[in-house]
């Protein structure tokens, strides 16, 4: 019994040394391959009264997964592309902006897809909660100051499909 416990005690000590970092040693960055946009379907913005104000190409967050990665680590949006985080039903949502390296606008639209508040300019790797005020079932995320630039308000609506 006390054989076995020494040889547990030196594969420990040998485990602990050998996974120990040598200070002098130069940690080389990790590659990782660059996140690019998936067009997953196309979103048209719209005045109360039918008018266009633009149409854009999307990609779609619809599970817990890609709601919580969002456009994380992303270097770039293209001004015709954006996100749109679909949820099962409306309620009040909050975004941060935490891993996110490039400015966005948010954008919450209630169940009948009517524009209902804003998040404009959301700094990259803010923590802040950017809490949708009303309750929301979809989220649009733009580059940062598209919103104003489109003039797209309160009262808007988004209409929007899937593409194959």
């Amino acid at each position: 019994m006390i054989r076995k416990s020494i040889i547990l005690s030196a594969l420990i000590a040998v485990s602990f040394l050998s996974s120990c970092k040598d200070d002098n040693t130069v940690e080389e960055p990790i590659e990782t391959e660059e996140i690019t946009f998936t067009k997953e379907g196309e979103a048209t913005l719209l005045k109360p009264n039918g008018d266009t104000i633009k149409q854009i190409d999307i990609e779609i967050a619809d599970n817990t997964y890609e709601r919580e990665t969002g456009l994380m680590y992303r270097e770039s949006m293209e001004d015709d592309q954006g996100m749109l985080f679909i949820y099962d039903d409306e309620a009040p949502r909050a975004f941060y902006m935490k891993n996110t390296y490039i400015p966005l606008d948010i954008i919450y639209f209630t169940s009948d897809r009517t524009a209902v508040s804003f998040q404009k300019n959301a700094q990259p790797q803010d923590e802040t909660s950017l809490p949708s005020g009303e309750p929301a079932q979809f989220v649009l995320e733009l580059n940062a100051g598209l919103a104003d630039d489109w003039n797209i308000e309160v009262g808007d609506k988004i209409d929007f499909e899937r593409v194959d």
